[in-house]
């Protein structure tokens, strides 16, 4: 069968006539009739026509709605990371800001040269080191980590510093050196307001405040004055001792200037009625420190040997009791209450030490094998200070030691047994103290000449750079 497209209808007027049934009229004359067009070429323009239509469809929707649609299926990075940053730094703002670590102690204060004195503010958490090379630095110590901090230092000593002590106000500090003079400073602004320039004829070795006007120093040569700033001069000068004065420490009435000495003997004078009261009998030992104890009713006294030697009150005359730390020498001594007192030596160990009954408690802290120069008690109370040959000034809690129980039954100490350490800061010392004996001499026997006390005085005076020389 013929395709339709391949057919063309005559439709003339012979061809209906020859169809029966079919009439024809006569068309109407409307100018040149269009050309006839096959149904092939009909279907090949609608053809063109729908290809056409999808092509301008597709090219419209790729112009006008694909962007839209690419920004819905594929989000802008930009905006994600800006969004995500937003939310970051929102997370960041709502955290909140770390607290500084609280300690149980102040951290360690580390020194550009060993220390060889310290004192401590009577009212506040600031304290006064000295050096070997004659600076004083003023520290404030906080349990609060990063918040110690140095206020203010000074370098006008020439040579070492010996000696620190605050007024009983807390508003000057007075400072001895083996350069012979005698300083004073405004603890406020650190400003040197007075300066005895050649105090002593020898090097100055301790110092004591005694009020507001009165201060007492020391030298290497046994001399003791006492010295009215208010006039600049002093006001009393002995002469008993016969070495080096140690360390003094003046009574609660204000009045009593107890010393000790290398010589081996305490002396107590009147302040008031300027004169020279007692002097005990001469020790086997040096005297190297001294606290007051039990009330005001005992004095008791370190030495070159080790020993603890106590005095009554008014009775300075006689040594009433004595016994044995276990150590070679007593080079500091510190007050922690009316019934313990704590000691250091050139071992490096601190050691609390009870008082009738006299015991030796325990290890409260360390300096590793370096000397410790100097041993004190805040001005609270809380803490114990020390500073040694390690360039180091440490801190130990106090208040545990107030709290321990001492039997009065004496029960027989077991030889080589490793002292206790009495606080979480000396148990940590990595072992140190598992070496460190109990064992004890005979604390009946009579001590026995060394040169314990007498080397730290010498290891200070027999430096190359700190001859004594005129002024």
């Amino acid at each position: 069968m013929p395709h339709l497209s391949s057919l063309s209808l005559d439709v003339t007027p012979t061809a209906a006539a020859s169809c029966p049934g079919v009439t024809m009229e006569p068309a109407e004359e409307k100018g040149d009739p269009e050309p006839s067009k096959t149904l092939g070429a009909v279907n090949e323009e609608q053809q063109q026509q729908r290809v056409t239509d999808a092509s301008s469809i597709e090219a419209d929707l790729t112009t006008h709605g694909g962007d839209h649609r690419e920004e819905h299926e594929k989000p802008d990075k930009d905006t994600d990371d800006s969004d995500e940053e937003d939310e970051e730094e929102e997370e960041e703002e709502e955290e909140p800001p770390k607290e500084p670590r609280v300690r149980e102690a102040p951290e360690d204060i580390k020194l550009e040269a060993i220390a060889t004195t310290m004192c401590m503010h009577p009212s506040r958490d600031v304290m006064a080191v000295g050096d070997l090379d004659g600076d004083i630095f003023l520290y404030s110590y906080s349990c609060t980590e990063g918040e110690t901090r140095e206020l203010w230092s000074s370098g006008h000593h020439r040579k070492a510093c010996r000696g620190l002590a605050f007024s009983d106000d807390g508003a000057q500090l007075y400072s001895v050196s083996k350069d012979k003079s005698v300083l004073l400073f405004d603890v406020e602004q650190g400003k040197l307001v007075k300066r005895i320039q050649k105090a002593h004829d020898s090097a100055i070795y301790s110092l004591a405040v005694i009020d507001e006007n009165l201060t007492a120093t020391g030298g290497d040569d046994g001399v003791v004055r006492v010295w009215d700033f208010r006039q600049g001069t002093y006001v009393m000068e002995q002469l008993e001792h016969t070495d080096f004065v140690s360390s003094m420490v003046v009574g609660d009435d204000k009045r009593t200037l107890l010393t000790t000495s290398g010589d081996g003997t305490l002396c107590a004078f009147n302040v008031r009625r300027r004169r020279f009261d007692v002097k005990s009998e001469v020790q086997d030992c040096d005297l190297t420190s001294l606290a007051i104890v039990k009330e005001g009713t005992k004095v008791v006294c370190g030495s070159s040997e080790g020993w603890l030697l106590l005095f009554n009150w008014g009775g300075f005359g006689a040594v009433s009791d004595r016994f044995s730390t276990r150590t070679e020498s007593v080079d500091c001594l510190a007050r922690v209450s009316d019934n313990l007192v704590c000691t250091a030596s050139m071992d490096g160990i601190i050691r609390a030490v009870s008082l009738l009954p006299n015991r030796v408690l325990g290890v409260v802290g360390q300096h590793g094998n370096d000397p410790i120069e100097a041993l004190v008690l805040t001005g609270d109370g809380r803490f114990l200070t020390s500073c040694g040959h390690d360039q180091l000034v440490k801190f130990w809690p106090a208040d545990e030691l107030r709290r321990r129980k001492v039997n009065d039954y004496r029960r027989r100490v077991q030889k080589n047994r490793p002292l206790l350490g009495l606080n979480a800061k000396a148990d940590t010392a990595d072992d140190f103290f598992a070496g460190l004996l109990e064992g004890a001499p005979d604390p009946t026997a009579p001590p026995q000449s060394s040169q314990g006390g007498k080397r730290r005085h010498e290891s200070d005076s027999d430096d190359s750079d700190d001859s004594d020389d005129s002024d």
